[in-house]
């Protein structure tokens, strides 16, 4: 809205102050501290900063950068945060933004594995991880149902997510090829029957949000360093491609292309490319790769480790460095537990979020150039729907291990402690940080009782 001395005067409301780099980093250094949540609430406290409070980029431009993240392999809330910084501060920008989003959480989690391989035989710890296990699925459960109330509005989104967790749970047929269907189904779908492909709407303006009176709107002249250029983009793929691969290749030529750290580099460099959808939807990928193939830790660590990524600050797909760390911890080869856990830990991370740099330095100038553009978004929402039905058989995987924990017998604690989670989320809006360290203290509490 305009200003009562803009109205009388006649002339446009005073552009937004562009903020200067320091602010900027202080924003995304005091984020990566306070982004709880997993990828739904990072993304809504971003909302809340960059669109609502702080007025540095507008809606529509909020939403645009959003959906493409969306479409990309990998963590969208990190990614957007790069988008975002990139936006307002250009590369160096981008860089900062991603690289403060994960740091804080990198190094918590790295303390939270090791007090779990080193104290978790110890009874109350054990206790703890009893009645985290439960209150995960729930929390997988409840993303189930929040993703599919965004996108599954009408029979053939139902139809798509069904047919996706159909192929994945029945017929294990592999997730990047079930995305990469949905996504040519959203696009044949978009020219055909747009109305019903067309569901995740969102280049529109807030309310009470002009977006003249944001630094970055659509009504803004395209800035110089969002244009795409060739010469830029072959220097991104070369610079991102070796800071990429560098690390993994003189892990493997120290200490052998067998050891355990090298797979690591080389699988979860491979999940950075192929696993859409954000953390949940990669987490079956990962979970029957490292639980089932390579056997780098077991199910029920996986879940606990899913339980401590939920319990800090950062990117849920964190987790995936607590795969790195058991792999290490469990297979050492010549080193010690600590150092080969730690170095796993590294690697997986490295190779994790460094490529997400990459998809949007290289993807967004282009994608800058698209703003408004339908196939887009109808690609978006058949993914997306693909995505539930996805994240739908992770928490059946979940729901298998947790509470039928052997053939035949029913974990009644366990499901109990799913329902009122379940219910406490869906309906009374429970925190994930709350329901996390509540499920904690009442495994303990019924441990000590038994």
């Amino acid at each position: 809205m305009e200003s009562k001395e803009s109205t009388s005067t006649g002339q446009a409301p005073a552009p937004m102050r562009h903020p200067s780099f320091k602010e900027a980093f202080l924003f995304w250094l005091k984020l990566g501290f306070i982004s709880f949540g997993g990828p739904t609430g990072q993304i809504a406290i971003m909302h809340a900063e960059l669109v609502e409070k702080k007025k540095w980029i507008s809606e529509s431009r909020f939403l645009h950068a959003l959906n493409y993240c969306m479409l990309l392999p990998g963590p969208e809330a990190q990614q957007l945060a790069i988008y975002a910084g990139w936006l307002l501060h250009k590369t160096w920008g981008g860089i900062v933004a991603g690289v403060l989003f994960v740091i804080p959480s990198m190094f918590i989690l790295w303390g939270l594995s090791y007090v779990y391989v080193t104290f978790g035989d110890v009874p109350w710890v054990a206790a703890i991880f009893y009645g985290l296990k439960p209150a995960v699925l729930a929390i997988v459960a409840a993303a189930v149902i929040r993703i599919g109330n965004k996108v599954l509005k009408n029979e053939v989104m139902g139809a798509v997510a069904a047919l996706a967790f159909v192929c994945i749970y029945f017929f294990k047929v592999p997730f990047p090829l079930i995305i990469l269907g949905a996504g040519l189904i959203g696009l044949i779908g978009g020219k055909l029957w747009k109305n019903k492909f067309l569901v995740i709407k969102g280049h529109g303006a807030t309310p009470g949000i002009e977006a003249s009176q944001t630094v970055i709107s659509d009504e803004g002249q395209t800035l110089e360093h969002t244009r795409p250029n060739l010469a830029r983009a072959c220097k991104i793929i070369v610079v991102c491609g070796l800071l990429w691969w560098i690390p993994v290749l003189l892990i493997g030529s120290w200490l052998g292309w067998n050891h355990t750290l090298f797979k690591e580099g080389i699988f979860f460099s491979k999940a950075s490319v192929v696993t859409f959808g954000g953390a949940y939807a990669v987490l079956p990928y990962v979970s029957q790769q490292a639980v089932e193939t390579h056997q780098w830790l077991s199910a029920g660590q996986m879940l606990d480790g899913l339980g401590l990524a939920e319990a800090k600050p950062g990117p849920l797909i964190m987790v995936l460095q607590f795969v790195g760390f058991l792999g290490g911890w469990n297979h050492p080869g010549q080193l010690s537990p600590l150092l080969s856990a730690s170095l796993g830990a590294f690697i997986t991370t490295w190779v994790t979020f460094v490529p997400c740099f990459l998809w949007i330095f290289l993807g967004a100038p282009h994608i800058e150039q698209l703003r408004g553009n339908v196939k887009l978004t109808t690609a978006l929402s058949a993914i997306t729907a693909a995505v539930v039905g996805v994240v739908l058989n992770l928490a059946v995987w979940f729901g298998i291990h947790v509470l039928f924990p052997e053939r035949g017998i029913v974990d009644w604690f366990a499901v109990m402690v799913a329902i009122v989670t379940f219910i406490g989320i869906i309906k009374w809006k429970w925190d994930v940080i709350p329901v996390v360290l509540g499920a904690g203290i009442v495994g303990v509490l019924y441990r000590m009782l038994l």
